[in-house]
């Protein structure tokens, strides 16, 4: 791993610590999520009440098991014939977690990420509809990895030469945000929903 991946990974813990621990503070327990036995994850602390568990993100490198089949794009970048930038993957490999709210000087956003190893496969899947697209429409490559409080506005990253954008979904990416994945995740702030019990 590069030094520039592990700058992100860094920063993508840390934001993800600061979450669970801001959570616990303004709301006095980690966040829940519904049980679903189908759909298990290692984020999961046990149980808030009859459906519902408490979670918290989790490092993938920090789970034993899932070290016996590594996370990876190989499978994505040989379907497609075409290397993902190297922020994205780091992105989407360091934890596993449900989706973190958070605020920057642009407004309200969701950072996107897998739960499980099967979201992490369904992920893949759509970041291959969304590669196809882009190409289809002759518009640059970009990885989509959160989504705004605005209806079909999503924040991506250019593949080539990994600058933050957002982008309304089918049409090219309009503001830039940052120069760097790395940059943009140390600017949110995590944005705790206090309504939640």
């Amino acid at each position: 791993m590069t030094s520039t991946n592990t700058t992100l990974a860094q920063t993508l813990l840390n934001f993800s610590v600061e979450y669970a621990q801001q959570h616990k503070t303004k709301v006095g327990h980690l966040p829940t999520v519904e049980h679903d036995d189908a759909w298990l994850s290692d984020c999961e602390q046990g149980a808030h009440d009859d459906s519902h568990h408490y979670w918290q993100p989790v490092a993938i490198d920090s789970l034993i098991d899932i070290n016996k089949k590594e996370l990876t794009f190989a499978n994505v970048e040989s379907a497609l014939n075409f290397e993902l930038h190297h922020d994205i993957k780091t992105y989407f490999t360091t934890i596993f977690s449900g989706d973190i709210d958070a605020v920057c000087s642009e407004g309200e956003l969701s950072l996107l990420f897998a739960w499980n190893p099967e979201d992490f496969a369904r992920l893949q899947e759509n970041i291959i509809g969304h590669i196809l697209m882009k190409q289809r429409l002759k518009q640059p490559v970009t990885i989509f990895f959160a989504v705004t409080d605005e209806e079909d506005m999503i924040i991506s990253v250019d593949n080539e030469n990994g600058e933050v954008w957002v982008e309304a979904v089918g049409c090219k990416p309009h503001k830039k945000l940052s120069n760097s994945l790395t940059d943009f995740i140390k600017q949110l702030t995590p944005q705790v929903n206090t309504d939640v019990q």
